[in-house]
């Protein structure tokens, strides 16, 4: 092309250029009308495909709500043609045969009692119509028979009644170095777990010599033994006693006023000063303090 252009014009390079751009611009511009008509089509034939689907979606939608304004109106149908013997009722205990007298099909009260098998429960009489079977003309119907017993409130009554009726226990008197688990149990506020350890720390100590000992067990602090300290007693007749002067050092190790340290001091005067002749002799252990041989004195022997 150029040479021919070159054979009848006499054009330069640039005028060539130019001509070649200004020919593509004119096809450009001459095209565009017809690709702004196709663009408009498509889109008028996505939005006519949009609505077919949208009408499609709206006729199925007032086909379900005309499916069960039918099912319900069925419903309705078939409770105004069964006979009705209406009566008080509760819906948590009544059974199919008794439902189909108050006036539902053999369908609508198996549907209930399908329900209540599953674990459903009326608690209220609002309660029934959340079931689909029972139209609300048929609920408005039952709803002045529905009594369902308030099984809570009839507890708390027989429990009150049976509270009521409940003799009050005596209190009784116990001698704690000899009493037994079971019989420290009838000491009111003292419990099975209360009794073992009372029992434990007895037969540590040999016996207890006060009452007010019974504070030193653990869990029974000073309002509890203020509780039961007018349902005790002692007798410290029978308290068991360690000679000091013969015990070694596994008899004395479980009693709870002395310590290995305390043990070991005491079995050490004796072997280097002789037997103990009194507590006067005891003052003498360094280790032993003022209280510990208060606490101790009871029980022991020389």
């Amino acid at each position: 092309m150029k040479v021919w252009l070159d054979n009848y014009f006499s054009f330069t390079n640039r005028e060539y250029n130019g001509l070649l751009l200004l020919i593509f611009l004119l096809l450009i511009v001459s095209v565009l009308p017809y690709g702004f008509e196709f663009y408009n089509n498509s889109k008028e034939a996505i939005s006519a495909t949009e609505q077919v689907s949208l009408n499609k979606l709206v006729i199925v939608n007032q086909d379900q709500k005309n499916n069960y304004t039918k099912i319900r109106t069925q419903i309705e149908d078939n409770e105004s043609s069964i006979s009705i013997s209406l009566f008080k009722f509760d819906p948590n205990q009544i059974n199919q045969e008794q439902w189909q007298k108050l006036g539902l099909s053999a369908k609508q009260a198996q549907s209930i009692i399908n329900y209540r098998n599953k674990g459903g429960k009326f608690y209220k009489a609002e309660d029934l119509q959340k079931m689909y079977t029972i139209s609300p003309k048929k609920y408005q119907q039952l709803a002045p028979f529905i009594d369902i017993e308030n099984k809570a409130s009839s507890y708390n009554k027989a429990v009150y009644t049976d509270k009521s009726t409940f003799a009050k226990k005596e209190l009784v008197v116990v001698e704690i170095n000899s009493a037994d688990t079971v019989l420290l149990t009838e000491i009111k506020g003292i419990g099975p777990a209360f009794a073992k350890r009372i029992a434990k720390y007895r037969e540590k100590l040999g016996g207890f010599y006060f009452k007010e000992q019974l504070i030193e067990i653990y869990g029974l602090d000073s309002l509890k033994y203020k509780e039961i300290k007018a349902q005790i007693r002692v007798n410290t007749a029978n308290i068991t006693q360690i000679n000091i002067n013969t015990a070694e050092f596994d008899d004395m190790k479980n009693h709870p006023y002395l310590k290995f340290k305390q043990i070991n001091a005491i079995i050490q005067y004796r072997k280097q000063h002789g037997k103990f002749k009194s507590i006067e002799d005891l003052k003498k252990v360094i280790v032993l303090t003022p209280q510990i041989i208060q606490n101790i004195t009871p029980y022991l022997s020389f």
